[in-house]
């Protein structure tokens, strides 16, 4: 295939991008389970939303699954970064599986600011994507007690809520950008609606957006990097594109197009929460080859977030070294 030649074309690659701490951890406790356990480790749902992650786990022994009925009683099972409900729970405690959490910190916190406000007696909205299993796991928690919003129109339909105090909860992979429209519907229907604390906000969906923001303006095209099943990844592109910037979401080097760079002489590069490193570095071999002669990494904050391992598999990993 010919490709598209430009003249000194150039790159800005944005910072930080790709693997939140979320991610990593989660990852790390499928490794980790295996390494413990050996295969097969089952898995609820893919650990992260992410082709090329779960296929490399695949590989290695681990086993996706949504139905844990297809999970052999007394098996490993590793409940993924996106977080479950308490039914989900207790079937897997009726199966007699033993549980490795992976479940983001972020997402827990937010599992209990739910039972925390309702005890308090709020009344709570919750925004987020009808059917994400992020946000399935988090209504979950108060089965019919959290009313959902996934878009502005659905603010008109709501029920009247008896609740004296009224508090809105978001799924973490949006930001405060992708809420405020639905937030301001609300404040204008409920005028006593609270916002949650700002610690709330996942750091790493708000920082990825600003940091595409510092980029976009100044590219002709943007590329990326992620899954068409990540949710804060086809927020990226379309951060991008209302900065009216041609934008495109690919899983890797092997998806650009002659036509995507049609005019470019400057490609802005960005990754998903969920997009591994080596994706990235395989985009920027593939576009050196198509011209690019300078990478620019933009940087819109320092990121150094880590959460250690849950506690569960630190234990199980103690009492293994234990029996050596």
């Amino acid at each position: 295939m010919q490709t598209v030649a430009v003249d000194r074309k150039s790159a800005l690659l944005a910072s930080p991008r790709g693997f939140c701490a979320g991610v990593d951890r989660a990852i790390d406790v499928v490794e980790e389970t295996l390494a413990l356990f050996g295969p097969p480790v089952y898995v609820r749902h893919e650990i992260v939303h992410n082709e090329h992650v779960v296929d490399r786990l695949r590989q290695m022994g681990a086993y996706f699954t949504d139905d844990l009925d297809e999970v052999p009683v007394g098996s490993v099972l590793v409940f993924s970064a996106h977080g479950v409900s308490p039914a989900v729970r207790e079937h897997a405690k009726r199966r007699k599986l033993t549980v490795i959490d992976a479940t983001c910190p972020l997402v827990t916190k937010i599992h209990l600011e739910v039972h925390k406000y309702l005890r308090r007696g709020y009344g709570i909205f919750y925004i987020g994507h009808k059917g994400h299993v992020e946000t399935e796991g988090t209504l979950g928690e108060a089965p019919g007690r959290l009313h959902l919003i996934c878009e502005v129109s659905d603010v008109a339909s709501l029920p009247e809520l008896q609740e004296e105090k009224l508090i809105y909860l978001t799924q973490t992979t949006l930001s405060i950008d992708e809420t405020k429209s639905i937030v301001d519907a609300l404040k204008v229907r409920f005028p006593r609606l609270s916002d949650p604390p700002t610690g709330d906000i996942c750091y790493a969906t708000q920082n990825r957006q600003d940091a595409i923001k510092l980029i976009a303006p100044r590219a002709d095209v943007m590329l990326v990097i992620g899954s068409n099943t990540s949710s804060n990844t086809k927020s990226l592109r379309q951060v991008a594109e209302s900065l009216g910037v041609r934008s495109f979401l690919i899983g890797g080097a092997s998806d650009i197009t002659d036509e995507m760079l049609v005019g470019a002489s400057r490609i802005g590069i960005t990754s998903g929460a969920s997009a591994p490193e080596d994706r990235v570095q395989g985009v920027i071999a593939e576009l050196r080859l198509r011209g690019v002669e300078s990478v620019e990494e933009v940087v819109a904050r320092p990121e150094d977030v880590e959460f250690t391992l849950p506690r569960e598999l630190i234990q199980l990993k103690m009492a293994h070294a234990a029996t050596k």
